[in-house]
């Protein structure tokens, strides 16, 4: 591609700029390759031995792009660290299966298979226990979780301006104890998150909370826990 540019402004010298401009642009397209490739390398470097095994000298090794290079992007570890946490994606569409319950089954049994599949759900702890000293990676921490949130929050509204929900509905503490029983699951107990606790986990929280004069009562796709 580059030959035919020089050979374009062989006759025409005033192609010179263009050809100079077409080199910038391959520098930086190098540049931003490079970048990719680090920080594709340390995000998995991250989500294998988490903050703690995480080193310059194996992201070098591994990506094949030099120290020096690294360290002219990022000047130190904890930058290069906390830019690759940075880049974790934690949110989901916002379903509306019709019910309240439809749409949080949806919801958790998306993140449920994150949680046992995603690279970024083996690198939280790591981000968890190095939020509790260093206000960076709290930030990040925060964003992951507000992520996960988000769609919780916005259906348990909706189903609030539908008359779904009680009036008084701590739609906030629901968040939680919808989604507290899965981080449980996933680095305390271990037990599976399957259907059947995401199912029951649901049916119990939203009947909790659940407003008397639903509509939608006992039209979810959650069979309620006697």
């Amino acid at each position: 591609m580059a030959t035919q540019a020089s050979s374009r402004a062989r006759p025409a010298p005033r192609s010179a700029p263009a050809s100079t401009e077409s080199g910038v642009s391959q520098v930086d397209g190098r540049v931003r390759r490079s970048r990719d490739r680090v920080l594709t390398t340390a995000f998995q470097l991250l989500s294998e031995s988490g903050v703690g095994g995480f080193t310059v000298d194996e992201v070098a090794q591994r990506s094949g792009v030099a120290k020096t290079t690294i360290y002219r992007h990022w000047p130190t570890r904890e930058v290069l660290v906390i830019d690759a946490c940075s880049r974790i994606t934690a949110g989901q569409e916002v379903p509306d299966t019709g019910s309240l319950e439809g749409d949080v089954t949806a919801i958790l049994t998306n993140i449920a298979h994150l949680l046992g599949t995603a690279r970024w759900s083996s690198i939280l702890p790591s981000i968890v226990d190095a939020a509790e000293r260093d206000p960076e990676f709290a930030d990040i921490h925060k964003g992951i979780q507000q992520q996960h949130a988000a769609p919780l929050t916005e259906v348990l509204e909706r189903a609030a301006d539908r008359g779904q929900l009680q009036a008084t509905a701590d739609r906030s503490s629901m968040v939680a104890a919808l989604l507290g029983p899965l981080f449980y699951r996933r680095w305390f107990s271990r037990e599976p998150l399957d259907d059947h606790f995401v199912n029951t986990v649901t049916a119990l929280v939203i009947a909790s909370q659940q407003a008397t004069h639903d509509p939608h009562h006992g039209t979810g796709t959650c069979p309620r826990t006697r």
